[in-house]
């Protein structure tokens, strides 16, 4: 059986905690990868902080079809994605995706495939403030293209 959690949330995660609590008493997980993107500061756009809104119960609804299709795709035991919204600065945690498999492959390239599909398509909208005043973020070519490479033929 595969275990899922999905939260949007706005209070930070514990990265430690939530791989212990994706892989407690669970004997049939051989590898647990995570991603976890994390506000980026000052590279030389000087973002002095992010602000990430979102459609309640749609964005759960629309990650849980994307984490359904990763099952599918993948032999998946765990998967666990954790998305903040509301203010955060430079340092703070974003995102976590945990995929927990029997093996390493199917893990990655789960963990691959759904923050490719987070940093695209999922209905979250990011406002970058700076020392000029603020804007939204505009979809990337290089993120489209990434994750392009999922789609099925």
């Amino acid at each position: 059986m595969t275990s899922v959690t999905i939260r949007i949330q706005e209070s930070d995660f514990d990265i430690a905690r939530e791989i212990a609590l994706l892989a407690e008493g669970r004997t049939d997980i051989g590898a647990v990868v995570s991603f976890s993107g994390i506000c980026r500061g000052s590279d030389g756009d000087g973002v002095s902080a992010l602000t990430l809104e979102h459609y309640p119960d749609m964005a759960e609804a629309e990650i849980r079809r994307h984490v359904d299709e990763a099952i599918a795709r993948w032999p998946l035991n765990g998967v666990t994605v954790v998305h903040r919204v509301g203010r955060l600065t430079p340092g703070q945690n974003i995102v976590l995706v945990l995929t927990a498999s029997a093996h390493r492959q199917a893990a990655f390239q789960a963990a691959e495939f759904l923050m490719d599909y987070l940093k695209t398509s999922a209905p979250f909208w990011k406002q970058e403030e700076n020392a000029s005043g603020s804007n939204w973020v505009e979809a990337q070519a290089q993120d489209d293209a990434a994750a392009a490479r999922w789609t099925k033929s």
